[in-house]
């Protein structure tokens, strides 16, 4: 299936982007060579490959969450610039 250039037209005016005419010219070229690709991928035989959701192995790398004691208030508040007796100080936001 070869796009033409009023099809690559249609596509550019549906993602919004104004084409000049050498860049719509060079567009359908360049879109017409990745269907050709694509058709030839078609041709590949996968009966029996399980269909992939990455190309390669993708395992979790992080730890197990494990509690652990949390701080007490004061080393909590230690290096606040503003705070009082029990909790930081912000600036007010809303009135």
């Amino acid at each position: 299936m070869a796009l033409t250039r009023a099809d690559v037209a249609k596509v550019a005016y549906l993602a919004r982007l104004r084409l000049e005419p050498e860049e719509l010219e060079r567009f359908t070229g360049q879109l017409n060579a990745i269907v050709e690709f694509v058709a030839q991928l078609q041709e590949l035989d996968t009966t029996g490959v399980e269909p992939l959701a990455h190309g390669i192995e993708v395992r979790n790398v992080f730890r197990e969450d494990e509690r652990e004691p949390a701080l007490d208030r004061e080393e909590a508040l230690a290096n606040a610039p503003r705070r009082n007796d029990e909790a930081f100080l912000v600036p007010v936001v809303l009135e």
